[in-house]
């Protein structure tokens, strides 16, 4: 990348830069980064000008692929910037910090990150920059050489719900019947337009609209003889998360 994400520095304007990079800085990138080069990167040291488009392109169509997944991520996003808000306020973080990813583990001595070339790196004055990133349980990303900031990627949590197909989130949370019927009240219904609706006995429909209310997820108003049905801003909410 062309910068370390210390701010916030969004994906095109990666791209940008990459298009915009100097050939002299990758050769200086990867004799910093390798020394002696490795034979798979002689092909992008013999002709960096055209490796750096042609990476910048690939990710130009990645993220054309893969911007859509991580719209969809936002609300498991905003919860983990609560999450580790929470964590660094209330004197968490060392928690906070082991429980990012299987691969650290917080120590008396520091931070220990498995998979990383054996050695010692003091944060010093560096910030110390956390960067949940969409991807499997067990990815990890460090940057420690940065003169600024040391940085951890790490998967966001529950990030898997994301592209998982054969399952329903809602289902596994409130069961497949209530789960139909809050996806049902896109408007108030009465019980007797429920019940036709989702073609389930009232008695039935009852019981599932008692747990509901019990868990805030829909209230009842009576209206004359009728009694209608809405869900609640809780439930709204719940659905936006679990349907994005």
């Amino acid at each position: 990348m062309p910068c370390a994400p210390v701010g916030d520095v969004s994906v095109q304007e990666q791209i940008d830069r990459l298009h915009d990079m100097s050939p002299e800085l990758l050769l200086k990138d990867l004799e910093q980064a390798f020394g002696p080069l490795p034979a798979h990167w002689r092909a992008a040291a013999d002709r960096p000008d055209r490796w750096l488009r042609g990476y910048a392109g690939a990710l130009a169509d990645v993220w054309a692929v893969a911007e859509p997944l991580w719209s969809r991520a936002r609300p498991l996003l905003d919860r983990e910037v609560a999450r580790v808000g929470v964590a660094s306020v209330r004197g968490g973080a060392d928690a906070l910090l082991g429980s990012l990813a299987g691969r650290l583990a917080r120590t008396e001595n520091g931070l220990v990150i498995e998979g990383v070339a054996a050695g010692v790196h003091e944060l010093g004055r560096r910030s110390l920059v956390l960067v949940p990133m969409l991807a499997g349980k067990d990815a990890l990303i460090v940057g420690l050489d940065d003169p600024e900031a040391v940085w951890i990627a790490y998967p966001v949590p529950a990030a898997g719900r994301l592209w998982r197909t054969d399952s329903d989130d809602l289902s596994e949370l409130v069961g497949p019947v209530r789960a139909e019927l809050l996806r049902t009240l896109d408007h108030p219904m009465t019980m007797t337009m429920l019940a036709g609706g989702m073609n389930i006995p009232p008695s039935s429909l009852t019981f599932h609209c008692d747990r509901l209310v019990a868990a805030r997820l829909i209230a009842r108003e009576r209206r004359g003889r009728e009694v209608w049905i809405d869900r609640t801003p809780r439930a709204g909410a719940l659905l936006e998360l679990c349907l994005r």
